[in-house]
């Protein structure tokens, strides 16, 4: 099959999704991207731009189906295409990284409700909606009818149910490897990963706290914080990196996918204090990298790793208090299984779910 796969913004995730699926398809993948920033402009325009781009190329071969992300306005899309007599597959599949509703907004007032109306109307005219998670799908579902109940009139609680009815959980993939196995004596110091972006949504002040806590503690500690970030970075994380000075083994983003993977590895623990997480693919990396994973008990953790992860409240004083258990006692020597997230098990799923959308 000839797949037609839009990502409007190609970058982290959603480029490493799309990477990894095509790396171990059956399928043949034409790719259109828009670079990844200016999210809010990707949306607004990357529909136009990229009918453009479609418009002005006369080698693309007939396409069997459409792949989009949520950053695509597909419903406009499609619109614009027919306009300029661009070709369209048969079937459109749009999946969401994310979604423009339930995601954290850090500026007070009302939420601009217009792009989570884009990523309404860019499910309904999908004719398959995937998502990363079962709990994503379940909140986006929620909040959208909630927000229809807002709606002055005109809002049909049909429109929900139309898209729960073609949606489908399709867990990205990660990249199996050889690492070593856990151990199963106490690690002194005890190495904690963080692995998130360096942005508020992952709470890296609750992170921070808890470390502060397990120093006055006595506990024994080297860092590892890894993880991207922006141009707005939280300030504790400089704060961060003048307290514990002498415990850091590794600050910043690494400069290779080998140097991240060997961070991985030299690590124990890998922490989230996330406040919001659809899926958690850094977290599922490290532990395959054998780390013992301590997490929220919320969010897509519970879905995602199962009842082998260790479960924090999402308080300081948990946190800390977890970690004073890893470094006392023996290390659990059952981490939760993630080789069901191996990519070439992802991908011959996703390839499947094409092949039945196409003959249906």
């Amino acid at each position: 099959m000839r797949v037609l796969a839009l990502n409007p913004y190609h970058g982290g995730s959603h480029r490493a999704f799309l990477d990894g699926w095509i790396a171990h398809s059956q399928h043949a993948f034409e790719v259109l991207t828009l670079p990844p920033h200016h999210w809010k402009w990707r949306m607004r325009h990357g529909a136009i731009t990229l009918v453009d781009q479609l418009a002005a190329r006369n080698d693309l071969p007939a396409f069997d189906v459409l792949w989009c992300t949520d950053m695509l306005d597909l419903a406009q899309f499609i619109g614009l295409a027919r306009a300029a007599r661009v070709p369209l597959p048969g079937a459109c599949i749009c999946y969401f990284h994310e979604n423009q509703l339930t995601y954290p907004d850090t500026h007070r007032g009302e939420r601009d409700v217009h792009f989570a109306l884009t990523n309404l109307t860019s499910a309904l005219a999908a004719d398959a909606v995937w998502f990363n998670s079962a709990y994503h799908l379940n909140t986006f579902c929620d909040a959208m009818t909630d927000l229809l109940n807002r709606m002055p009139d005109h809002a049909s609680p049909q429109w929900v149910d139309t898209i729960r009815a073609k949606s489908s959980v399709q867990h990205p993939g990660i990249t199996p490897c050889q690492f070593r196995t856990p151990y199963s004596a106490p690690r002194t110091p005890l190495t904690i990963a963080w692995v998130s972006r360096w942005e508020h949504d992952k709470d890296p002040d609750t992170f921070f706290a808890a470390l502060a806590l397990a120093e006055q503690r006595g506990i024994d500690f080297r860092l590892n914080i890894l993880g991207e970030s922006f141009k707005d970075v939280p300030p504790c994380f400089a704060a961060a990196r003048k307290r514990f000075a002498d415990r850091i083994h590794h600050w910043g983003y690494a400069a290779s996918r080998e140097q991240y993977v060997q961070r991985l590895t030299e690590s124990d623990v890998v922490v989230s204090s996330a406040k919001h997480e659809f899926f958690g693919i850094a977290i599922l990396e490290a532990v395959e990298a054998r780390c013992v994973p301590l997490v929220p008990r919320a969010l897509a953790y519970p879905e995602t790793l199962g009842s082998s992860a260790i479960f924090h409240d999402g308080t300081p004083g948990d946190i800390c208090q977890k970690l004073h258990e890893l470094a006392q006692a023996d290390m659990p020597g059952v981490l939760p299984d993630v080789s069901r997230y191996h990519w070439p098990v992802r991908a011959a799923a996703m390839d499947e779910c094409l092949l039945s959308l196409c003959e249906a």
